[in-house]
């Protein structure tokens, strides 16, 4: 995580008081405004209006108490709090949010070729990765969605950040102003506060990612080059629980996606999440945002990796009602800022090493950058990819969203060692999600789409008694749940979001790992170690929650496993307590995708005309009229998820009329459709096929033998030709850990140095190179 947090001064910790309280207030009265205003002027305060879409919420502000104070100040101000007219009162408590990337110094386009006059279009490397020249091998496939048609139109996203500079050139056009609002100033122009610095440069570089104009000579290309963008300025000033209440409940319902590319430091220390106003914006907005569609809020998923930190304990992007996205490099690796956790839906591009590209944008003063980075990329470019969604199929729900970013999202080559497949056959990763984002995949699939059934909730509390956390030694404790099937209205059989609330005691937080093991075996990593995390408190009914286990069923025993790892900073004598814990299984009471039915059956697709037969000629024999019939069944399942626009004639992906991503096989031995290719295979993006690599590569680029980018077992990799061969030529030994070959140059006075060339180089493995004197 950066160490600047937005424009709020960085005290030493030490330094920092535990609370810092400010002049405002929240207040619920009922009664309407009227009743508000006078309650306001009884005891001093000015009334500011109802908090977002929160009815009967008010944001109180007294000019008479002290701007900031590490108490809460008492006077005759305070006596509100026991009018019986008001219901609830909160004095509002400063915030510590931060932007999460790292700080370092309109014409449609042709159908068959997309090419812009955008002077930095050539540079967006991560919409061109088919390109030569590029390192990033899968495409998130924006220009095949493009191709299609979807571009963004009529979708309205907002970025809630420092404000967005909304006479930027490339952000003019499709500024909305509808869709932007000034929470810190109270007023309707979001354009930053202006310093030398340029420190509120955040939220416009997000601008540009989703809604960039297109072919105006000027920048970038958006994602969604067509669609409305507005901006909410929110960070640049004291953030608190009316602020984000405030900037999450503008306009629900004209405004679509909510991007956010911030929250809670990331030190490794910190748990923190949404107050009580914020959450109730969140579920304002899921219920009554787009018209009851569900407002959808895209979040980044932190930058504290190299703080040991963990997205599990930052309320925002664990929420259910939140779409977390992660980051990866061009090369599929794991970035060094990245936080890992199981509530991290899908992946985009991002920045990664000194040597690793970064992401173009456009910049504050009218300018660009090609040094945008961090998970704060990846959210707005979700974002994006949704605003095209949502011009496919306007009426998905935000679940919908979620389904489809589950379902279209793929592990192409995202290096993890913890990639699973859970038992409805999803492959997840607690870095990567489901996976790589895939454009074309959602507006394939969004324009068949089927809303999915009713939301239902099933909680089952574990027995209220004290266990001892031992130290070294795994503590279980198991919940077995029926999904509820006693109650029709709480039923779930097949799982989407699984959260776990724990109430747990213990002398030194950092030290817990939890997980959570569905029915059907799959593993969650709730938390991991956090090294600088010396709390005390322990967790206080703290939410974490998993997409693992997303399609699986419901029904059996969920087992909570809590490892204590004492520290040399405690006494290990001193066990840790769990009280109490509660599962919360969100889903449906029916297969989610059961009445997903094809358009198209076999025999109309491929539109195999049937001969006229002479009515007075003789009759066919039975099985070629027994053949006609089968041929004029039409298959109205669903179809499998690797299936295409033109339908299927039966449910698995053998028998897709087309393919979202590839076609594995051939005529001769059958095809089906694949979400990547397997290891023997490279994918030919053109035709849309896994063509065979040459008989010794395992991974391949191309057919040729000098394509390899690994070999089979049994044959050594020379990365200076890129073949596999049986032995070592002249010049090379073996290093048989690797099935790799180290180069040896002649030596002389016996001296050798050795040395590691960078992995950007090979992005198979890391070459040691032995180079004499001479």
């Amino acid at each position: 995580m950066f160490a600047q947090t937005g424009s709020l001064p960085v005290r030493p910790a030490s330094l920092a008081p535990r609370n810092v309280y400010t002049n405002h207030w929240a207040v619920r009265i009922a009664g309407g405004q009227e009743e508000a205003d006078k309650l306001a002027a009884k005891y001093g305060y000015n009334n500011y209006g109802q908090i977002g879409s929160l009815e009967d919420h008010y944001h109180f502000h007294h000019s008479r108490v002290v701007r900031r104070a590490a108490f809460s100040t008492r006077g005759a101000h305070s006596f509100i709090q026991m009018d019986p007219k008001v219901d609830w009162v909160q004095q509002q408590l400063v915030k510590q949010r931060v932007k999460r990337y790292i700080k370092s110094d309109t014409r449609s386009p042709d159908p068959n070729f997309i090419h812009f006059n955008d002077p930095k279009w050539s540079n967006m490397w991560y919409i061109h990765c088919t390109d030569k020249n590029n390192r990033c091998r899968s495409e998130m496939n924006i220009l095949a969605a493009w191709q299609r048609g979807y571009t963004g139109k009529n979708v309205v996203v907002t970025i809630l950040d420092d404000g967005i500079e909304r006479n930027h050139p490339d952000l003019a056009q499709n500024y909305d102003q509808l869709a932007s609002y000034d929470v810190n100033g109270n007023d309707h122009d979001p354009t930053p506060r202006y310093d030398s610095s340029n420190e509120n440069k955040h939220g416009t570089r997000c601008a540009g990612e989703v809604a960039a104009v297109a072919n105006n000579s000027h920048c970038i290309v958006g994602i969604a080059y067509n669609a409305r963008i507005g901006g909410i300025r929110m960070l640049d000033g004291d953030v608190t629980d009316v602020v984000e209440a405030k900037s999450l409940g503008v306009r629900p319902d004209y405004i679509d996606i909510y991007s956010a590319s911030w929250g809670p430091d990331d030190d490794g220390k910190t748990v923190d999440g949404p107050g009580p106003l914020a959450k109730q914006a969140f579920e304002m907005g899921i219920k009554k945002g787009r018209k009851g569609l569900g407002s959808i809020f895209v979040w980044a998923s932190g930058n504290g990796g190299r703080q040991g930190d963990h997205c599990s304990c930052d309320g925002y992007t664990n929420s259910i009602y939140t779409i977390s996205i992660s980051s990866t490099t061009e090369n599929g690796n794991k970035p060094w800022y990245l936080e890992v956790c199981s509530s991290t839906l899908a992946t985009t591009y991002s920045s990664g090493e000194f040597y690793d590209r970064k992401i173009v944008t456009t910049d504050l003063r009218q300018r660009c950058t090609d040094g945008h980075t961090g998970t704060s990329v990846s959210a707005p470019m979700v974002a994006g990819v949704i605003a095209l969604t949502l011009e496919a199929n306007p009426l998905v729900s935000w679940r919908d969203i979620q389904h489809l970013l589950v379902k279209t999202s793929r592990p192409v080559h995202l290096k993890a060692n913890d990639w699973k497949t859970n038992a409805a056959g999803h492959r997840v990763s607690h870095l990567y999600g489901f996976g790589l984002v895939d454009a074309e995949g959602m507006v394939v699939e969004a324009k068949k789409w089927r809303s999915v059934p009713t939301q239902h909730t099933c909680t089952r509390m574990s027995e209220r008694r004290t266990r001892y956390i031992r130290a070294d030694q795994s503590l279980n404790s198991t919940i077995t749940s029926t999904g509820c099937t006693e109650q029709a209205e709480q039923h779930v059989s097949y799982v989407e979001h699984v959260v776990v609330k724990v109430l747990v005691v213990h002398p030194r937080r950092g030290d817990l790992e939890v997980s959570l093991i569905s029915p059907s075996g799959t593993r969650s990593q709730l938390l991991a170690k956090r090294l600088f995390d010396n709390s005390n408190e322990g967790f206080r009914n703290w939410e974490f929650m998993t997409v693992h286990c997303w399609g699986e069923r419901a029904e059996g025993q969920w087992i909570l496993e809590i490892i204590d790892n004492p520290s040399s900073l405690r006494n290990p004598e001193v066990l840790g307590k769990l009280k109490e814990w509660t599962l919360v299984l969100y889903g449906t009471s029916g297969h989610p995708y059961q009445s997903h039915g094809t358009q198209h059956s076999r025999s109309r697709m491929l539109k195999i005309p049937t001969p006229s037969r002479d009515p007075n000629g003789p009759e066919p024999p039975p099985e070629v009229l027994k053949h006609q019939e089968e041929e004029e069944e039409e298959y109205s399942g669903p179809c499998h998820s690797e299936c295409g626009d033109q339908g299927c004639d039966g449910p698995d992906p053998d028998h897709c009329l087309n393919c979202i991503h590839y076609s594995l096989g051939s005529l001769k031995t059958g095809r089906t459709c694949v979400s990547h290719c397997p290891l023997g295979f490279y994918d030919n993006l053109e035709a849309r096929r896994c063509r065979r690599c040459h008989k010794g590569c395992e991974r391949c680029v191309g057919r040729t033998p000098t394509e390899c980018r690994s070999c089979r077992r049994g044959l050594y990799f020379n990365p200076l030709n890129t073949t596999c061969s049986e032995t070592c030529p002249a010049g090379y030994f073996a290093d048989d850990s690797k099935s790799t070959i180290r180069v040896v140059c002649p030596r002389r006075n016996n001296v050798l140095l050795y040395f590691k060339l960078p992995s950007y180089l090979f992005n198979y493995t890391v070459i040691a190179v032995v180079i004499a004197l001479y």
